[in-house]
């Protein structure tokens, strides 16, 4: 197994942690990161579609966060 399939199962991880948290504010900055990691993934891979998505979640959660203050 290559580091870079590696990365993309811990991203994997932290994306379902995300989804088991009931503190708003903690799981948008929580995807975010792992959104951060898949973007990264996608560079690696050369998978623009993972990139551009991945960069539109952490556009949304940002803002999100932003208007919650």
């Amino acid at each position: 197994m290559e580091s870079v399939e590696i990365f993309g199962y811990f991203a994997m991880i932290v994306v379902l942690i995300s989804m088991l948290m009931t503190d708003i504010k903690k799981l948008r900055i929580t995807n975010s990161i792992a959104s951060l990691m898949f973007l990264i993934y996608g560079l690696f891979l050369s998978a623009y579609p993972i990139v551009v998505m991945n960069a539109l979640v952490i556009m949304i959660n940002l803002y999100k966060l932003y208007k919650t203050k």
